[in-house]
């Protein structure tokens, strides 16, 4: 069982139809980007989910840009995908696991333990010699189980009832400047949650798109955690979906257990009444 991550070759010697494959490619600026890619090609049996459609919930204006789904219609929707009780998924996109790694926390969440994000994602199994296909693949009925949750999550005022912790460990894996509150163009209020640590989700990659070593994440995020357990921290991100990136690097490190902020910043500014912080 992969439970973390899968290289392409392990992928590849998979017995065909032992997988359900997830296409999560996305991009936050063309939201039907993934759609065109995957009817473009891609790898052969997969299901194409949508990150504003499948993997979240719907918008209220201050519910964050990426709420989290209804259990019930999520556990419908990958049900119809054939995945049962020890079904192994695999996600992708081609983004170095940005979107798939929602897909990851998502199955996890509702208990599902067999998921892995294909690491590299499609560029990785193509440059293993992988062919991508056009065939979409029929939908059956449903038969997902809805388990006890493997993940945790607090809302945002659990969260600012945190703020004055001493120990707090609250990781934001946004890019640096957004951090700091310059060149937002996501959301209308630029800056941070006080307190919080900038821990870039990128910085869990190596130059070719694939998850570093687990020893070496495991060094520097102990170095980011400062001697917090990893199990205590917090994660948040833009919108609930870089921040699962972070808890998949912890969780290949050996490191897991921490909690997500669904919300995250796009919920968090939405209330003027909650503090905000600027600068690095």
């Amino acid at each position: 069982m992969f439970t973390t991550l899968i290289s392409a070759a392990e992928l590849a010697a998979r017995a065909a139809g032992s997988v359900v494959l997830i296409d999560c490619r996305h991009q936050l600026t063309d939201t039907d980007y993934g759609r065109r890619a995957y009817a473009a090609g891609h790898v052969p049996g997969a299901h194409f989910l949508h990150l504003d459609e499948d993997l979240s919930g719907p918008r209220t204006g201050d519910n964050g840009r990426h709420p989290l789904p209804d259990v019930g219609r999520l556990a419908l929707t990958l049900g119809a995908l054939g995945i049962g009780p020890e079904t192994q998924v695999v996600a992708y996109d081609d983004a170095g696991g940005m979107f798939a790694a929602r897909a990851w926390w998502l199955l996890r969440w509702l208990g599902h333990e067999a998921v892995a994000v294909l690491d590299g994602g499609v560029q990785a199994w193509q440059a293993a010699g992988g062919a991508l296909d056009a065939i979409t693949p029929a939908r059956g009925h449903g038969g997902f189980l809805l388990r006890p949750t493997l993940e945790a999550t607090l809302n945002a005022d659990q969260l600012l009832a945190l703020l004055t912790t001493p120990t707090l460990r609250l990781i934001d894996a946004r890019a640096a400047n957004r951090f700091a509150g310059q060149d937002e163009t996501l959301d209308p209020v630029g800056g941070h949650i006080p307190g919080a640590r900038n821990r870039f989700f990128q910085l869990n990659l190596d130059a070719d798109g694939r998850f570093k070593p687990a020893a070496a994440l495991r060094a520097e995020w102990l170095a980011c955690l400062d001697g917090q357990p990893a199990g205590a921290a917090i994660h948040q991100c833009g919108s609930g979906v870089t921040a699962c990136h972070n808890l998949l690097a912890l969780a290949h490190a050996g490191l897991g257990g921490g909690r997500l902020y669904p919300g995250s910043w796009s919920e968090w500014c939405a209330n003027p009444a909650r503090p905000v912080a600027t600068g690095a």
